[in-house]
């Protein structure tokens, strides 16, 4: 897993600036929005995060 501070962008975002990004640590993920960095992060548990990753896939997006 990435360091807590290493943040990356989605896979999954669109080219430019209107992406999300995610650190990913021993306790889950954060995620936030590329246009409004400093608005805060979205905190989520291993467990929530590892759902929201398989219905993503399942989805195939």
């Amino acid at each position: 897993m990435n360091a807590r501070s290493d943040w990356h962008k989605s896979s999954y975002s669109a080219a430019g600036e209107t992406c999300v990004e995610v650190r990913e640590h021993a306790a889950g993920a954060d995620v936030r929005d590329t246009q409004y960095r400093d608005a805060g992060h979205l905190s989520m548990p291993t467990a929530e995060w590892a759902a929201f990753l398989g219905a993503v896939k399942a989805a195939d997006l």
